[in-house]
């Protein structure tokens, strides 16, 4: 996959699937899918994105993060893009609507196929909306597809959605809208190495800077190791019994023996949200907690098996 970070002349002719792509979730995916179709027409399936919310340049509430940038240039190459341009809002946000059209898409992109959500809008203070994208470019001989919403229980997926699901630690429905679970890939910091002194040593990893804050508590987790993946046990929060000054993400896995791992960057999704943080009285009293939550993640695990990628 080629990847721009400046409106840098396509390849070929394309199609492309325009949007902030923030959650890349699987109403996200439907647009995408429809410049994937483009391929068969012999266009490069093109996706044209921003590399922070444009909410946030406008100075709106642009809420967390659901992905990094890392991760969302990987969905997208396991999709099928073979072009992806990544560019700061303020390239465009001051184009009028057939400015953009005829510099981006038409000059720039190669565009004979444009493709959008049905909440897409573009142009100088985003007046535009698919209706002037179709008109545009129909003018132009580029075909514009737009992706109705996708509904789950009768209500349109959407980032926000999906924020306020991991928000309440409902893990497993975040991951149903998201097409995959919810995770981070952070370095392994060393603490105190008090796991280590239980029998229960875990990965210490801070969450991701501006990322979406899950609800404090333990989960079940996936960690991936070395192209393989073990059942884990992810405390996410302060540490009430023995203390942290930050929310950490700290992950047992009950079935890795292998090497210690500080420094190395590690991916952690969560699964199942098991039970709120607590605070115990003793450290006794929290290993044996800590060993029974590891016994329900493996349990979960075996059930429900791997999940995603």
């Amino acid at each position: 996959m080629e990847i721009y970070r400046t409106l840098s002349p396509s390849g070929g002719n394309s199609a492309v699937a325009l949007g902030n792509f923030d959650g890349l979730h699987v109403g996200h995916q439907k647009v995408i899918s429809l410049a994937l179709d483009g391929a068969s027409q012999g266009l490069l399936p093109t996706v044209l994105t921003f590399a922070q919310n444009p909410l946030a340049d406008l100075g709106g509430g642009a809420g967390g993060r659901l992905l990094s940038q890392e991760d969302k240039i990987a969905v997208l190459e396991r999709m099928g893009v073979k072009q992806l341009y990544i560019l700061e809002f303020s390239t465009v946000k001051d184009l009028s609507a057939e400015e953009f059209v005829d510099r981006v898409l038409v000059d720039c992109l190669q565009a004979k196929s444009a493709c959008c959500g049905f909440n897409f809008t573009f142009g100088r203070g985003g007046k535009a909306d698919h209706s002037t994208l179709a008109s545009l470019c129909g003018a132009r001989g580029v075909k514009v597809s737009v992706a109705q919403a996708v509904l789950m229980g009768g209500t349109p997926v959407s980032s926000t959605r999906i924020r306020g699901l991991i928000e309440h630690g409902r893990a497993d429905e975040a991951a149903l809208l998201l097409g995959r679970p919810f995770g981070y890939c952070m370095p392994i910091r060393q603490g105190r190495r008090l796991g280590h002194s239980l029998g229960t040593p875990t990965l210490n990893q801070e969450l991701p800077h501006g990322f979406v804050q899950p609800k404090f508590g333990v989960y079940v987790s996936q960690v991936f190791i070395e192209e393989k993946k073990y059942a884990g046990v992810t405390n996410v929060g302060v540490k009430p019994t023995v203390g942290s000054d930050r929310p950490l993400s700290e992950t047992w896995m009950p079935d890795y023996h292998g090497k210690e791992l500080y420094g190395k960057t590690i991916r952690v999704e969560l699964l199942h949200f098991l039970r709120p943080e607590h605070r115990f009285s003793t450290l006794e009293m929290l290993k044996e907690q800590i060993l029974r939550d590891g016994a329900a993640a493996r349990d979960f695990f075996q059930k429900s098996g791997p999940r995603g990628e």
